[in-house]
């Protein structure tokens, strides 16, 4: 049976998508888990589209009484939380069918309790742009402070050691908050194959801001999630540009769609 995953997957307006995110969860071929899905007041069709889904007992779906952001969902999905094994799977994206298996076989032959794992970008349409993406070997909490390096779409961690995380409600970043309290408990560690798909450039998404409101939100994640001092939270966002520079230089690739 193996020891139980638990999928944090909040969601808002994710009609088009969310079907494909959980079939890709019923696919794996590690069966052991259970996928909590936060509707954050959605008006379109989330709702109806995913009951038929919970026939799946392992599928478990519940809905914020007031729309309050991706911070508020994920936190109320990881105290639902019962598995070992936390994963993260946004409402709009998609896991390889062998991404489980292969996560928690290398966290285990290594004695990890926190890793990523490489992943492709794909356009609204769910088609491959090409764009590969990966990241450092290790992550250390300096490395992490540094520049959010793992997709929130890879990440597991070992609630055994790690404990319940929850963080503070900030709007954007919410994910990377996590990363940050994590490593300073454990270091990250990389499993360097290509197990998942982001949806890049959908409507609403973080990836489809510009520049101004990216720089703004992480000045607040550190500001107001790490409690930093204005100019401390200055400083650090000055150097996340700079290595978020080096990250589309060193870890992505653009191959040649044929």
């Amino acid at each position: 049976m193996g020891e139980l995953v638990s999928i944090i997957m909040p969601s808002y307006n994710t009609e088009r998508f969310i079907l494909q995110a959980i079939e890709s969860v019923q696919k794996q071929t590690y069966q052991t888990w259970e996928l909590i899905i936060v509707d954050d007041c959605s008006n379109d069709n989330t709702e109806s589209i995913v009951q038929p889904y919970l026939k799946d007992t392992r599928i478990h779906y519940m809905k914020n009484d007031n729309n309050s952001g991706a911070a508020i969902s994920r936190n109320r999905a990881l105290r639902e939380a019962k598995g070992r094994w936390i994963a993260f799977l946004d409402s709009d994206d998609i896991w390889a069918s062998n991404k489980l298996e292969k996560q928690i076989d290398f966290m285990k032959r290594h004695g990890y309790s926190f890793s990523y794992t490489d992943y492709e970008e794909t356009n609204e349409a769910g088609e491959k742009t090409g764009i590969k993406i990966t990241g450092p070997k290790r992550i250390t909490q300096r490395g992490m402070f540094n520049y959010c390096w793992p997709g929130c779409l890879t990440v597991m961690y070992d609630a055994k050691k790690i404990g319940l995380i929850q963080i503070k409600n900030i709007k954007k970043n919410n994910d990377y908050a996590m990363w940050l309290k994590i490593c300073k408990k454990e270091n990250c560690y990389l499993l360097d194959e290509y197990l998942a798909e982001y949806r890049k450039g959908r409507t609403g998404s973080i990836s489809n801001n510009n520049y101004r409101n990216l720089v703004k939100w992480h000045y607040q994640l550190y500001k107001y999630a790490e409690e930093m001092s204005s100019i401390r939270s200055i400083i650090m966002t000055g150097r996340n540009i700079i290595f978020g520079i080096y990250k589309k230089k060193k870890y992505v690739k653009k191959t040649i769609n044929k």
